[in-house]
């Protein structure tokens, strides 16, 4: 599992999602982005380009729980 912000300097997360879809090691790992942005667009955005789940900030740590036991079970 990685937890990718989607805010950071210099490369944004859908940046880093793409070079992680790229790697072999990491191409079939599930990626939650967590992000302070929480428009309805910007989770279309980041669900439409692969990223499995979205939590956004400040962190709901049942919401956040619930998707750590998804996806590592």
């Amino acid at each position: 599992l990685i937890l990718l912000d989607i805010n950071l300097p210099g490369m944004d997360g859908f940046e880093v999602l793409e070079l992680l879809r790229h790697r072999d090691a990491t191409s079939k790992t599930p990626v939650v982005a967590i992000s302070a942005n929480a428009m309805a667009r910007d989770i279309e955005r980041a669900l439409q380009v692969g990223i499995n789940d979205y939590i956004t900030k400040p962190i709901d740590v049942s919401v956040f729980m619930k998707a750590v036991n998804t996806f590592l079970g």
